[in-house]
């Protein structure tokens, strides 16, 4: 819980008090590799914060491709928040792609910590102004770049997770096949 703490108080302030009533809401979960936080077509109904691990988001395109749209570390809150604030069903997975350890909090016990601790509305949203912007951070120079300039960023933006995350994920990150990032690979000399 220390971890949970300390992230949230980077963004704002709780008493003891508060820090219990938090506790008392959450509950410790173990992903396996490859198993799902939430799913395609299924209604997310809880919020996480990674202690150990990284998941990723992905979809298929309409080619049946599976397409990684970005992954998420340790120390970070994971929802996919616009199925879980909105109760209608995710067009993407969130999927473990180390062994994950995470701290949850059910839909209905989020709300109660919502609408109970004064201020805690604020927190999350700069939360999530703050995940917003990585997002767009982390995607943009993607776009327009070469595939060794992208693979690069890549390096940069996870350097704690280059090594975690399996090939394939990061060839459909930066959408190129792995045979291209295997060549990349070979001829970025660090």
């Amino acid at each position: 819980m220390k971890a949970l703490f300390d992230f949230i108080l980077t963004f704002g302030n709780l008493n003891p008090q508060q820090m219990d009533f938090i506790t008392a809401k959450a509950r410790e979960i173990t992903i396996p590799k490859e198993e799902y936080f939430s799913e395609a077509g299924k209604i997310a109904r809880q919020v996480g914060f990674i202690t150990e691990g990284i998941l990723r988001v992905c979809y298929y395109n309409n080619k049946s491709e599976e397409i990684t749209k970005y992954f998420i570390e340790e120390n970070n809150l994971v929802v996919d928040l616009e199925s879980f604030d909105n109760q209608i069903s995710s067009s993407s997975y969130v999927q473990a792609v180390t062994d994950c350890t995470l701290i949850v909090f059910e839909r209905k016990d989020w709300l109660e910590l919502l609408q109970t601790i004064v201020g805690f509305d604020a927190i999350v949203h700069k939360i999530i102004a703050r995940a917003l912007m990585q997002k767009v951070e982390r995607r943009s120079p993607l776009v327009s770049e070469d595939a060794t300039t992208r693979y690069l960023k890549f390096m940069e933006i996870y350097p704690s997770a280059v090594n975690r995350i399996p090939l394939s994920y990061v060839a459909s990150y930066l959408g190129v096949t792995q045979s291209s990032l295997s060549r990349i690979r070979k001829n970025v000399k660090l």
